[in-house]
């Protein structure tokens, strides 16, 4: 019980303080032309009007409220004002209305008509305004139209206005409007000394060139730039971006975007995803990073290529693709993997390269460029694919300086093999289909009959070997300017003599899916995308 009464005497002592805690003062009359009292038509109440001179001015604890015309409730300590109504607190609140309300007892003021909010960089209009002088708040519920430095203009159907932050809280079908854009939103927090506006849930901003969505962000219209989180979106001309959060400056047309990327591009027919991206629109150029993937889709296939870092540039139809460490691609029967990716679209050829001296890549074991096709493994110091670029197919395949062919016999007894000097492939409808190896071309082939039985195994040098792929797999092979060559019995075929020089079949390593793409990613975790606060 004890414990109870202490608490309830606490509460008393709140509710004392919060009643009585601020004196309360009496409404003053400074000045009036004339003053009327009249017990019929106005029983409580004293009638002020202003004179040719001077308006009526009246005063309460910091306010001062200028009109033609007031009734006065003394004994409520209540006031209303009629006629070009002025009210104005410190440098906290400027209100014209035709018509308000005051009491002085609670402080609460309501303006009506016209009613007009000034502040030194803004001024409100509306029809009807509430504030609270012990809060220094406001709120309207008739519509509302501010125009700030006569370049944003915000239409709402509701607002609050927090005197102390200068800050305006608009709701429902919120317009804000300047030269440069719009914003639409349900909830749109302002300040006015500097411009920045925050909004939550539902919004659109759209610009000259641009389309941006989220669903809590910020703006910054004095300086055209803003951060958007929650389901954000950019859609520029070219392409769209999205992003668990987004930056962008208008000023610049930079954009940066992190988590859960993507940006399509309707114009080159590709989609870039990762967790990290800035967007340089002036400069034509993207750098995306963090599980970095670019995929350029086609009607008979799509091309998919990966790197820890992929940086994207030039005009339609002009782009350079470099994707640097872990570089990998990735097509329907064809893939590949090697340090960095070069593509260059007017060209056509995506070049597979090793830079060995690359700072981010020494914890990795430096390897041959290499390719899978179907089921030939192809390696070499360097490796070019060339596409058809009007039909976005895969056209040729040159590989430099030790090209290596290893395929697994049809029984994967053994491995069927082919090296020299160079390598040119020649694609048919997407698929390869004819192969030469130039210059010191040697092989290792398990000879089989029509009954899929081992007459013998070949090995031989030469000067160059034609190559015919049918049904996926090497259907014939021909010397050319054969030097030497023997066709050896099983039995009598040397173990050592199975493996030409530079053998190395790297089966574990290769790319089936999407997901073998990352399986060599350096571990990272994902940034925590903070929440606005305003």
């Amino acid at each position: 019980m004890k414990k109870i009464s202490l608490i309830f005497t606490v509460f008393l002592l709140f509710i004392f303080q919060v009643n009585f805690g601020q004196e309360k003062t009496k409404i003053k009359i400074e000045k009036a032309g004339f003053f009327e009292k009249d017990k019929v038509k106005y029983p409580d109440a004293s009638v002020l009007t202003r004179d040719s001179k001077k308006q009526v001015l009246i005063s309460h604890d910091g306010v001062l409220m200028s009109c033609n015309q007031a009734f006065f409730y003394e004994e409520k300590n209540f006031i209303e004002a009629y006629g070009d109504v002025i009210l104005k607190q410190g440098d906290t609140l400027d209100l014209e209305a035709n018509f308000i309300e005051y009491n002085g007892d609670s402080r609460i003021i309501i303006a009506e008509g016209n009613v007009i909010l000034n502040e030194p960089e803004s001024k409100l209009y509306t029809e009807s305004l509430s504030f609270d002088r012990n809060k220094q708040e406001g709120y309207y519920t008739t519509k509302g139209k501010l125009i700030r430095n006569f370049t944003d203009t915000i239409y709402s159907d509701t607002g609050t206005f927090f005197a102390k932050e200068k800050k305006y809280r608009f709701k429902k079908n919120v317009d804000l409007r300047t030269p440069k854009y719009q914003i639409y939103s349900d909830l749109l927090n302002y300040y006015t000394e500097n411009g920045k506006s925050f909004f939550y849930g539902p919004t659109d901003i759209i610009t000259d060139d641009s389309k941006i969505y989220c669903e809590i962000g910020f703006y910054d219209t004095t300086n055209d730039n803003g951060y958007f989180i929650k389901n954000s979106e950019i859609d520029f001309e070219e392409y769209k971006i999205n992003g668990d959060s987004i930056y962008f400056d208008k000023l610049t047309n930079y954009a940066s975007a992190t988590n859960n990327i993507k940006i399509l591009d309707t114009i080159n027919k590709t989609l870039t995803t990762g967790h990290y991206a800035e967007i340089f629109r002036k400069l034509d150029s993207m750098h995306i990073k963090k599980r970095a993937l670019i995929s350029s889709f086609t009607e008979k296939d799509t091309t998919h290529i990966h790197g820890e870092s992929i940086i994207i540039t030039g005009k339609e139809g002009e782009q350079v693709i470099r994707a640097f460490d872990n570089g990998k691609i990735l097509r329907n029967t064809l893939s590949g993997k090697c340090d960095s990716i070069h593509y260059d679209q007017i060209s056509g050829i995506a070049q597979l390269i090793n830079t060995k001296n690359s700072s981010s890549i020494k914890s990795r074991k430096i390897k041959k460029p290499i390719l899978w096709n179907n089921k030939s493994q192809i390696t070499g110091d360097s490796i070019h694919i060339k596409f058809d670029t009007e039909k976005n197919i895969i056209d040729s395949l040159y590989v430099f300086d030790n090209a290596f062919i290893i395929e697994k016999d049809t029984l994967e007894l053994g491995f069927n093999q082919i090296s020299g000097k160079k390598l040119y492939g020649n694609f048919i409808d997407g698929k390869l289909k004819f192969i030469d190896i130039i210059k010191n071309a040697e092989s290792v082939y398990y000879l089989r009959n029509s009954e899929n039985e081992l007459i013998g195994i070949d090995k031989s040098k030469s000067a160059k070997i034609n190559i015919l792929i049918e049904q996926q797999i090497i259907e014939t092979f021909t010397k050319i300017n054969q030097i030497d060559g023997k066709v050896y019995p099983e039995e009598e075929f040397n173990e050592n003599d199975k493996f030409l020089k530079g053998f190395y079949f790297r089966e574990e390593e290769r790319i089936k899916s999407l997901d073998d793409l990352f399986i060599e990613d350096f571990k990272y975790k994902m940034i925590k995308i903070n929440q606005l606060e305003n």
